[in-house]
Formats: structure tokens, C-alpha cells, sequence
């Protein structure tokens, strides 16, 4: 049975069995569980490692023909067709869990954002991305590509950038190099700070990314000729600490 990639479904088969392997191997052991969800597994090169290591596995795709060919030639492994994205996370497992994949590069932000939400419940991310995508998720404060996703994920979980991927690994190879990357929940189970308050100070303040967080975030403060040294920065200059002050700050004059 063959399976297409289908462009809409952002489908690249990684078809290199020792990155699969390598993939697989950047799993952190975790002491009280081995529960993962791989999303996209597409026809499996992955899922066969993720498989004899033993994991209790549960495979996320939307693909009706992938769907088909992993049924077939992994009758043991537990397949659900349905939208990651949409998908109640607390009801897959028990207990806490790692999600792994060669993410689909028209969600792989997506699926970040739905694992900050889920912070509570996984314990770690394996995966591929884009490469830019990538390195935004890892980049540290103080370069371009350090934003949004940088600063949310790192406030929760350490991040590691593993290795890049060529495009003649997959079928079809698409136009970017890619990523794989690992993420790991630190000890942090709340921060500091007002956390709804947080996340609307970030996203806006890098919604405008070239000014000062004093003008991008006048919305959020009526008083915001605040005299404090963070102000008169740009949202790359702030670390997650800096952001966690900025947050305090802007609640106390609120």
C-alpha cells in the first residue's frame, strides 16, 4: 500500500531511518511513566523506534490513508484520527506524557502553543520543525529570532536545539532545512506573576517588537510613563525573568 504526502496536510515522509533513530534516542528516560503521543507519524518511519523502545504509544493523525497503512503494518500500535490540535489532552493519558514527531510544518507552531496550555501534562517535547521555527522556540534574549514562542516555552521548560536536517531526507523534500529540538519541564509549576496577565504582556509587547515595551504596551496600563529601566527596552532585550517583573509591575499599576 502506498501513501501520497499530501501538500495540504503539510506532509513531508522523513524516509532516513538513522534520523528517525536519533529521534527516538533524544527521549529523555522518564522515571515514572513512558507515555508518549507522536503526532503525524504519516507511515511510520518514526513510530517503529518509538515502538521498540517499549512506549506506551498513541498515534495522532488525520490522514485517512496513513491511517490505513499504520493500521496494517503496526496492528499493536493505538492510532486516532483526529486533530491533535482539538483534542482534550487530559483524556489520552493518566498520566503526565511526552509528545514526539515529525511535525507538520503548517501547525508545528500550533502544536508548541497547545503544549504550553498543557504544561501540566507534559513532561517533555522531541521533535522536527522547520528550522527558523526551531530556533525561535530555543533562541535567547537579545537575537531576532527570540520572541513569542521563546519566551512562553523557556518560562516552563528548558530548551535544547539537537541537530539540523536536510531537505533530501524526505519525500517530498520541502524548501527549508529542518530542526529537531527537545524541550523538558523545569521545576517551575507557577510563576511569580499574574500568569493570564503575563502571557497578554508578551504576545503584545511582541506584536510590536521594534518599539520600546512602553509605547507597545500603553494598552495595558493607563500610567505608562513608568520610570523603571524595563520600559524603556525592546521585547527582545527582556528576558523571562525581566517579562515576570514587567508583568508585576504593569499589575501594580493596573
Amino acid at each position: 500500500m502506498k501513501v501520497s504526502p499530501k501538500k495540504h496536510l503539510g506532509q513531508h515522509f522523513l524516509k532516513d531511518a538513522e534520523i528517525c533513530r536519533r529521534i527516538a534516542d533524544a527521549i529523555l528516560n522518564q522515571k515514572s511513566h513512558n507515555n508518549v503521543i507522536e503526532v503525524g507519524p504519516g507511515t511510520g518511519a518514526l513510530t517503529q523506534h518509538l515502538l521498540e523502545k517499549n512506549f506506551s504509544l498513541v498515534a495522532y493523525e488525520v490522514d485517512h490513508e496513513s491511517v490505513q497503512y499504520l493500521t496494517l503494518h503496526y496492528p499493536i500500535l493505538r492510532v486516532e484520527q483526529k486533530d491533535i490540535l482539538v483534542e482534550d489532552w487530559s483524556a489520552v493519558f493518566q498520566d503526565q506524557f511526552s509528545v514526539v514527531g515529525n511535525f507538520p510544518y503548517n501547525i508545528s507552531s500550533q502544536i508548541v502553543f497547545k503544549v504550553f496550555e498543557n504544561r501540566t501534562l507534559v513532561s517533555q517535547l522531541v521533535g522536527m520543525f522547520q528550522k527558523e521555527v526551531a530556533e525561535r522556540i530555543c533562541a535567547d534574549p537579545g537575537t531576532k529570532k527570540y520572541g513569542i514562542l521563546s519566551v512562553l516555552i523557556q518560562a516552563f521548560f528548558k530548551t535544547t536545539y539537537l541537530f539540523t536536517v536536510n531537505e533530501d531526507v524526505f519525500d517530498p523534500p520541502p524548501k527549508v532545512k529542518s530542526g529537531v529540538i527537545r524541550i523538558e519541564r523545569n521545576e517551575i509549576e507557577q510563576l511569580p506573576c499574574n500568569e493570564s496577565l503575563f502571557i497578554r504582556v508578551v504576545k503584545t509587547a511582541f506584536n510590536q517588537r521594534r518599539k520600546m515595551v512602553r509605547n507597545s504596551l500603553k494598552g495595558l496600563c493607563k500610567d505608562h510613563n513608568l520610570g523603571h529601566q524595563l520600559m524603556t527596552k525592546r521585547p527582545e532585550q527582556l528576558s523571562v525573568n525581566d517579562f515576570i517583573e514587567l508583568t508585576n509591575l504593569l499589575e501594580s499599576k493596573i
